[in-house]
């Protein structure tokens, strides 16, 4: 046998044992993840992930466990996407809004007032405009893998009957600690108090804050109803979602094949949930009523108008963001 065709042969060998050991590696692989979020074990959210996971688990033959932890028994908000950005093998649920601090634009994604049904953002988060904006996420450390675990418009949950921002005046309202949330309460009228969701219910029936906000499902999850806020104003202020992050230097050290399960599942998990939602609302509805929990429409154009001055670029943000959402959006109607 010639040099050159005994050195083919070596070489042909080479990257087979070399293609056999990649394969071996990615077989052996294993990974733990805790993902952290702040819902209670009864509403959706919570059950979604809890079914993602376990599909994950199942599809990678037990090589991905992603552990959930739900009611911020792990860092949540703020500090969970900061245990993203660090590295941690760690999966964050948060809105929008907390990857703000990274990438301002997408607190105009979060802003209030902006979506009229739940398609509208399912459709403006698969948009070049937001594709731009995740791309952006990723220079920061952050593999957004869904942006769209919608769990309902948030609404005004209060002892009293809301239907103007003169009627929040001086009423302390609970609210998540997002700026974007406080901010919103605030232009609205109210005190905005942030407060973590475990001492909301106690702080309701304390009187510490008068009301909350929140979606139908929140409402009827938690049990909301149980305390004395019975009224529920359909401001529909915020387009309550969730987006699921994972760090960048994590995600680049999955296996391929195991990425593509992962994305897989988490994006059939918010087409899932968003069906749900939408086939359950009326249901919730009645259930909340035929449980003492009266609803009220509102001014919507004067709670538009107080909440207007929030459309204001930030530092950071794209130029021009505001009035390129509202493009999309207008596309769209």
């Amino acid at each position: 046998m010639s040099f050159k065709k005994t050195f083919s042969v070596l070489c042909a060998g080479a990257v087979l044992i070399l293609s056999m050991s990649t394969i071996c590696m990615a077989d052996d692989y294993k990974l733990t993840l805790k993902l952290s979020h702040v819902f209670s074990p009864a509403e959706q959210l919570s059950k979604s992930m809890d079914a993602v996971a376990e599909s994950i688990y199942e599809k990678t033959d037990g090589a991905i466990n992603i552990q959930t932890f739900p009611q911020a028994q792990l860092p949540a908000y703020k500090e969970g996407v900061e245990q993203v950005v660090r590295g941690a093998k760690f999966i964050s649920v948060e809105d929008p809004s907390f990857i703000g601090d990274y990438v301002p634009d997408f607190k105009a994604l979060y802003a209030p007032m902006l979506y009229r049904s739940f398609d509208e953002y399912v459709n403006l988060t698969q948009s070049d405009l937001v594709k731009k904006m995740q791309a952006e996420a990723e220079k920061q450390g952050i593999k957004i893998l869904a942006l769209d675990y919608i769990y309902g418009f948030r609404n005004l949950i209060t002892q009293k009957v809301i239907k103007t921002p003169a009627d929040l005046k001086g009423m302390k309202i609970r609210t998540p600690g997002s700026k974007s949330y406080i901010d919103t309460l605030t232009a609205m009228g109210a005190v905005a108090t942030p407060l973590p969701w475990g001492e909301t219910l106690s702080a309701v029936q304390q009187g510490v804050v008068d009301g909350l906000e929140g979606s139908e499902f929140t409402n009827i999850g938690t049990k909301v109803y149980e305390g004395p806020t019975k009224n529920v104003a359909n401001t529909r202020h915020i387009l309550g979602t969730c987006g699921v992050y994972i760090s960048t230097k994590v995600w680049n050290d999955i296996p391929a094949k195991y990425q593509k399960i992962i994305q897989d599942e988490f994006t059939n998990g918010a087409n899932h949930m968003v069906n749900l939602l939408k086939s359950q609302h009326g249901g919730v509805v009645k259930e909340l009523e035929s449980y003492g929990v009266k609803f009220n429409e509102v001014d919507g154009d004067a709670f538009r108008a107080a909440l207007k001055p929030l459309y204001k670029e930030q530092k950071g943000m794209t130029p021009g963001i505001y009035q390129s959402i509202f493009k999309e959006l207008d596309a769209m109607r």
